[in-house]
């Protein structure tokens, strides 16, 4: 048991580490304006539509998917159920170390970086900025993840359920992706290297959980 757990370990900790590795290859490539900023640029010139009324309303809402306040909510409310549900502190404090863990990570590279939005029309680093790399798509996949994580893990569901929880927290990260170049409030690249970031801490936040398990888990 104990070997299956550290293989799994490994395991996790290589696909973080790839993930990771994505990331600070993206933000090289920010740093230093290299060919991926291109499509940056690609993006940004695009006609952007101007959506009014039940359009309008509708888009804000599936960008919101990727605010912290929503995503940090939904996540507190399913910890605190099933912590109550299985008697275990065990949901809450996966839930509070991976909201802790996002914003330590992602915030800590947008102050450090601090690249504008493209709505400005300008693409500087250490301007004051807080695009690279984008809240909105770490917070999708990552918080997200966690959530469809915590159910999966204590609702013993099956494998297939699991990957449709998978393929759902994919979509949703997507479509926040999508959103956020239609409504020009991120360039390609902060949104690449946000879910490239949330899905290493994802990926890691899991791996932890599962080499550590809590007496509920084990019975």
């Amino acid at each position: 048991m104990i070997l299956t757990r550290r293989r799994q370990m490994r395991r996790a900790l290589n696909w973080s580490a790839t993930l990771f590795l994505g990331f600070l290859l993206v933000t090289q490539q920010v740093v230093t304006f290299g060919p991926l900023i291109q499509i940056d640029r690609w993006f940004s010139r695009l006609n952007h539509p101007h959506f009014k009324g039940a359009s309008a309303f509708i888009i804000r809402r599936l960008d919101d998917l990727g605010l912290r306040s929503i995503s940090g909510i939904a996540l507190l409310i399913v910890a605190i159920y099933i912590s109550r549900r299985f008697k275990t502190w065990r949901p809450i404090n996966l839930g509070i170390l991976s909201f802790l863990s996002l914003n330590i990570v992602v915030g800590g590279f947008k102050y450090a970086l601090g690249r504008t939005k493209p709505r400005i029309g300008l693409d500087v680093l250490h301007a004051g900025g807080m695009s690279y790399p984008s809240g909105h798509a770490s917070n999708a996949i990552f918080i997200w993840g966690v959530i469809a994580y915590l159910i999966y893990r204590y609702a013993h569901v099956d494998r297939y359920r699991g990957r449709l929880a998978s393929a759902g927290v994919a979509t949703l990260a997507l479509t926040v992706c999508s959103v956020s170049l239609i409504r020009n409030t991120h360039w390609f690249s902060d949104l690449f290297g946000g879910l490239l970031l949330g899905g290493a801490l994802l990926v890691l936040i899991i791996a932890i959980d599962r080499y550590f398990p809590s007496d509920s888990q084990l019975h």
